[in-house]
Formats: structure tokens, C-alpha cells, sequence
């Protein structure tokens, strides 16, 4: 007789676990699964609006014509696909199945010069405040067209409309709610570009985010509209699986745009390397004034593109529009991961919950159902009572939906967090009366990856990535705290401030706050922390015992110390002070856990290489790359250290 095979005994088992698991045979029997093409009906619209251009409109209306329904309405440079009223797309229109049985009339664009929509597409479209003749147009007057033509010719809604997007879309949600039509009621922009040099996807600090622009640049090319989408997308061939070894080949930023190809929505991310007025008028922040509809702004905590986007939009209205219903989500995901996924984890970090399906059942249908229906109008069942808080955050570390009147929370306390000597974080500010200080020599042949593994792109776990790997190597710099007693609890923007010197005429100060955990840790069993799925499943395994946790991390190019607008040489040996802003968070360090500082000069390739000369960084020649002496003091008259807001512990 022969021995069965481990792959028998496997398939054996799992045959024993199915069988094991069978539904009783006289229970009920399922309800069949959701199919929209039994519901609604697609049609196709070619809309004009005011200059004569005509938008590729695709609509998706119940077939249930014995009630009214709001209109959902997303705006997109990524195409409303598949093309063709028998071909139906309506869920990439809808954020879940649950709006399309609630009963909304589902509306989805091409924005102007995409796809099949006619007109030019202009990067982050610069919003005209004074529209004087009909050539005069913007994505809010584009939508406000849009908006009347399907009040004029759809039958069945109610004369409500909401917007809403992810990402690109999310930020014509936003340009689409300044002096709006009166039709729309709610707009929910989900992480919104605000300002693509600062902070959102092109620039961090001053410097370029290189490996996340190449990849999408490489597929998201100039099209001569209108025009069907290609069967299959062509993937770039990088040649290697390591991005590390693939940009560090190239001498600069423009050998790399001639390797990618005639692209000049590239070309001109590189062209423009500080705050010109190319950036200063795609900004849409100092434009969101006088907004009529409510606004639900969603963010991800870990959103590797857009975390900035999102607080700052949310920042713009309450400043500048006081009035409007104006309220913030936070939670603990990637780049559009609440409607991506359950969102219970991201690389080895478990937030213990499907944060994911919470916030699409208990916040964003409720939000459209309370501004998009009528009173005497049939709601979707279920909704909650309770009024959404102001902000609503997702607190990571203690894994906890916090609900606040304002963001960051008023009730927070500044406290600054000093660099000591032996490489110590403390509360206390440093007693040496003499200069002290600590070096690191930075070399651009040799940069400080921002992974610990081989990978292209940015995988989206590196917003919590294990940084082990970083604290061994000479070139950074690591500071921790003594063991928390108690849970701290730090809250909004973070800043650093750093007194330094450079050996060189400019530099990169790379800041990362980190979480350190426990070196005695029982590692839990399933459910727990689980080997990375999908996206981050090629990540290797590491022990959760002692894992440093990246909680936020951010440059500052040194060049731009003194403003965005005009590069400066630093004078080498002079002792600085700069200012690192890293973006909001909302973390728990528990007890038990260290806070840990990394500085390094270096990212890569996650922002472009700094020569560590002053020279123009896109054309720099192979001998203005040049290895430097960085120093960061920390004494009585140079006190560096980072600037938190705290939370007191709940006990």
C-alpha cells in the first residue's frame, strides 16, 4: 500500500474541514447573490457644456420607476469603462452595493480630455474665480453644466446630487463644490489631491517622490480623445525586480524621464522643482470658500499618496467657509483602502476589526442618505441615529475609533520630545551648557533604501514598515525613549526642529517617528498579525517581538529651509535651524513600547537622490554627487527635539 502524499493529507483535510462545515440540510437557503443589471439600466450622454465641448456622461438608473432617487455622481481621469450601454461598469461608479440597492441614480464622467470626452486635459485643472466669457471654465463650472443638463433631462430623481471620489476623483470632488449648483447636496473628496507639491503626490518637503511618479507616469500618458481605453494596459519593463538597483543606474532625474519615454506630464514634475506658480495656481485649497454642500473628506492614516490632501481640505473649509457642514474621516488605510478590503491589517500591523465595512455602513452611506433624501423619502434600513462626530479617527496602537468636535483635538497638550546624548529621547530639555552633537556621514552612492527588501514602487506597508533594517546602518541616526510607563497618546501635525550642519551646500533631513515594540513579546496566534496578503504578500516574515513600527515619516530638502519658492545654498559648517513638518497622526505608544527617532539624509527611491551640492538636482553630472558630514546638535542653546501634541492617558 502506499503512503499518501503531504498534498493528499492536505487536500484529505480540507475535504474533512468542508464536510465539517456543510450546512445543515434544512437550512434556509441563501438569498442570491446582488446582480445591478437586474436593477438599473445604463445609458450614455455626450453632455455640452458652456465652450461647446462635450463630456462623456454614463448613467445608471433604477428600473424601478415608482419612486424618486438622488443622483451619485463621480468625476474620473481614469475612464467610466467599459464603454457600451450593454456593457455594464456601474460598480466602479458606486462605492458598494449597498448604495445601489438603497436606490441612487448612478452618474459617472470622463473628465475633460480623458477618454471620451472631448476638450484638453490639464494636470490639477487651476480653478478660474472670475469666469467672464464661456471659454472661461473650470472642474466647477464643467460640473455645475453637468449638473443642470440631468436635472433637465432624467426622469425620476429628487433634485439632489452628491459627489463624491478617490484620489484624482476625490479631488474633482472638491474643485466641483466651489460655487456649486444649487442641485448638489453633499460631496465626500476621499483622498483628495490639495496641492501636488506640497505634500500630496510630486513633492515631500521639497523633495521629488520619485519612485511613486515614475510608476505612474509610465501608464498615464497625454491621450488624443476621444478614444477607447487599450485592451490590456502595457506594464513597464524595469528589468529587475529591485527599484533600488533600477534608479540608482540612472546619473539624474532627466536620464530617467528619457528612460520612461515622451511623457511630459513627467517631464514637467521634474521641471518645476520648487513652489512656482505652475503649482501655486493647481492649489485648490485657497479656493474652497463659500461651499454650499455638506462635506464628508475621507484620509487614510497610511496613504502613501495622498495623506496630505485630505487634512488639508478638511483644514481649508473649516477656515475658510465656517459655515458649511464640514466633517473629517481618518482611518487606519492605504490609498483608497476603505472601500478596498475589510481594512484589518496592513503588513504585519492588525487593527483587530474590519475598520473598512465600518465606515461604509455606519458613516458614508449614512452621510449621502441624510443629505441626498427628502423628507417622507424612503432611507436605506438600518441607518444610525447618532449625528456623525466632526471628526472621526481611527487612534492606531490602541486600535480605536475616536470621535472628536474638532481635529486635531483641542484638548491636546504641546510637549517636545529632546535628542540626548547616547542616543536617548527625553521629555526633559537637554542641561549641557557646552555644544554637543552627533554626526552621520551620508554618501548619495549609497542611500538609505526605504525598505528593508527588494521591491518596485512603493509597496503600500512601508507607511508601517519594520525599520530594523535602517537603525543598523551607519548613516542614520537612532534615538529611543526609556520604556513607557503609560499609554502616550500624540495627536495632529508633528514638528521637528533641528539644529544642523551640513559639510556640503545642500541636504536631505529625513525624520521618521517610530513605534518600538516590546522585545518580550507572546506573538499572538490566528486571528492576529498574519503573513501579508495580496499587494505586500511578498514581504518577509518578521517577528512582532521588537518590530520598529513606522508610525510617520517626512523629508526636508535643505535648500528650501527658508521657503518653497526660492532655493537657498546651505554655507557649509554653519549651524542651522530647521523646521521638518511631518503630517498629522493619531497613535497610541503603549505601555510597555519605546518611541524611537530615526534622521538620515537619504530614501531611496522613494524621493530622488540630493547630490548634497547646490546644484539643479534633474541634471546634476556624476561629480556633483558627493558624500557630506551631517551634524545634528542638541544642547542648552541648540535644543533639537520633536514638537508633539499629547493626549492625556484615559485611566
Amino acid at each position: 500500500m502506499l503512503k499518501p502524499t503531504c498534498a493528499a493529507l492536505a487536500a484529505l483535510c480540507a475535504f474533512c474541514v468542508a464536510a465539517n462545515a456543510a450546512e445543515p440540510a434544512d437550512a434556509p437557503p441563501k438569498p442570491p447573490a446582488y446582480e445591478p443589471r437586474e436593477h438599473y439600466t445604463k445609458y450614455e450622454y455626450r453632455i455640452p457644456v458652456r465652450d461647446g465641448k462635450r463630456l462623456f456622461t454614463a448613467v445608471y438608473v433604477p428600473k424601478d420607476a415608482s419612486r424618486r432617487y438622488p443622483l451619485l455622481m463621480t468625476r474620473t481621469p481614469y475612464g467610466c469603462g467599459p464603454y457600451g450601454v450593454d456593457r455594464d461598469g456601474i460598480r466602479r461608479a458606486a462605492p458598494n452595493d449597498d448604495f445601489l440597492k438603497a436606490g441612487y441614480i448612478v452618474v459617472c464622467q470622463d473628465v475633460r480630455g480623458r477618454h471620451q470626452s472631448e476638450g484638453d486635459w490639464i494636470e490639477m485643472t487651476p480653478h478660474r474665480a472670475a469666469k467672464r466669457t464661456p471659454a472661461d471654465v473650470d472642474e466647477s463650472s464643467d460640473t455645475h453644466d453637468s449638473v443642470q443638463w440631468l436635472i433637465d433631462h432624467l426622469p425620476g430623481h429628487n433634485g439632489r446630487v452628491g459627489l463624491w471620489g478617490i484620489s484624482y476623483p476625490g479631488f474633482y470632488t472638491a474643485a466641483s463644490i466651489i460655487d456649486s449648483h444649487p442641485a448638489i447636496k453633499a460631496a465626500s473628496p476621499q483622498a483628495p489631491i490639495a496641492d501636488l507639491f506640497m505634500g500630496d503626490d510630486s513633492y515631500h518637503g521639497g523633495a521629488f517622490m520619485l519612485a511613486a511618479n515614475f510608476g505612474f507616469y509610465s501608464g498615464f500618458k497625454p491621450q488624443r480623445t476621444p478614444v477607447l481605453p487599450p485592451k490590456q494596459w502595457p506594464e513597464f519593463d524595469y528589468g529587475t525586480p529591485d527599484g533600488y538597483e533600477f534608479f540608482l543606474q540612472f546619473p539624474n532625474l532627466d536620464a530617467m524621464a528619457a528612460r520612461l519615454g515622451a511623457n511630459p506630464y513627467f517631464d514637467v514634475q521634474i521641471q518645476h522643482d520648487r513652489y512656482d506658480e505652475f503649482w501655486r495656481a493647481r492649489a485648490i485649497t485657497p479656493h474652497l470658500k463659500n461651499i454650499r454642500a455638506a462635506v464628508l473628506t475621507v484620509g487614510g492614516w497610511f496613504d502613501a499618496e495622498d495623506l496630505a490632501g485630505p487634512l488639508a481640505i478638511h483644514r481649508a473649509i473649516g477656515r475658510q467657509s465656517p459655515a458649511t457642514d464640514n466633517r473629517l474621516v481618518m482611518g487606519p488605510w492605504v490609498h483608497g483602502g476603505w472601500l478596498r478590503g475589510p481594512g484589518r491589517q496592513l503588513g504585519r500591523v492588525d487593527f483587530r476589526q474590519a475598520t473598512s465595512e465600518q465606515f461604509q455602513r455606519d458613516v458614508l452611506l449614512p452621510f449621502f442618505e441624510q443629505h441626498l433624501r427628502a423628507d417622507g423619502e424612503v432611507k436605506a434600513p438600518n441607518m444610525p441615529k447618532a449625528p456623525l462626530a466632526k471628526a472621526t479617527v481611527f487612534e492606531t496602537g490602541s486600535n480605536v475609533w475616536r470621535r472628536y468636535d474638532a481635529w486635531p483635538p483641542q484638548e491636546a497638550q504641546p510637549r517636545t520630545l529632546y535628542f540626548a546624548p547616547g542616543g536617548r529621547l527625553a521629555f526633559t530639555p537637554p542641561e549641557a551648557a557646552q555644544p554637543e552633537s552627533d554626526a552621520w556621514v551620508a554618501d548619495p552612492a549609497k542611500p538609505v533604501p526605504f525598505v528593508g527588501y527588494t521591491a518596485l514602487g512603493v509597496p503600500q506597508e512601508y507607511m508601517v514598515g519594520d525599520q530594523r533594517f535602517a537603525a543598523t546602518r551607519p548613516d542614520v541616526l537612532t534615538y529611543r525613549s526609556e520604556v513607557l510607563e503609560e499609554d502616550l497618546t500624540v495627536v495632529g501635525p508633528i514638528t521637528a526642529r533641528l539644529f544642523v550642519a551640513t559639510s556640503g551646500s545642500d541636504a536631505d533631513w529625513v525624520v521618521k517617528l517610530i513605534d518600538v515594540y516590546p522585545n518580550e513579546l507572546d506573538e499572538p496566534a490566528e486571528p492576529g498579525p498574519r503573513r501579508p496578503r495580496g499587494e505586500d504578500a511578498g514581504l518577509p516574515a518578521s517577528p512582532l517581538a521588537g518590530m520598529q513600527q513606522l508610525v510617520r515619516g517626512e523629508p526636508l530638502r535643505g535648500r528650501f529651509r527658508h521657503g518653497f519658492e526660492r532655493p537657498e545654498a546651505m554655507v557649509p559648517g554653519r549651524v542651522e535651524e530647521l523646521r521638518v513638518t511631518l503630517p498629522d497622526v493619531n497613535h497610541a505608544f503603549r505601555r510597555g513600547h519605546r518611541i524611537m527617532v530615526q534622521l538620515q539624509s537619504s530614501w531611496f527611491p522613494l524621493i530622488d537622490r540630493n547630490p548634497q551640492t547646490f546644484v539643479p538636482i534633474r541634471s546634476a553630472k556624476p561629480e556633483d554627487f558627493r558624500a557630506a558630514t551631517q551634524r545634528l546638535y542638541r544642547w542648552q542653546d541648540q535644543p533639537s527635539g520633536l514638537e508633539l501634541r499629547v493626549l492625556q492617558p484615559l485611566r
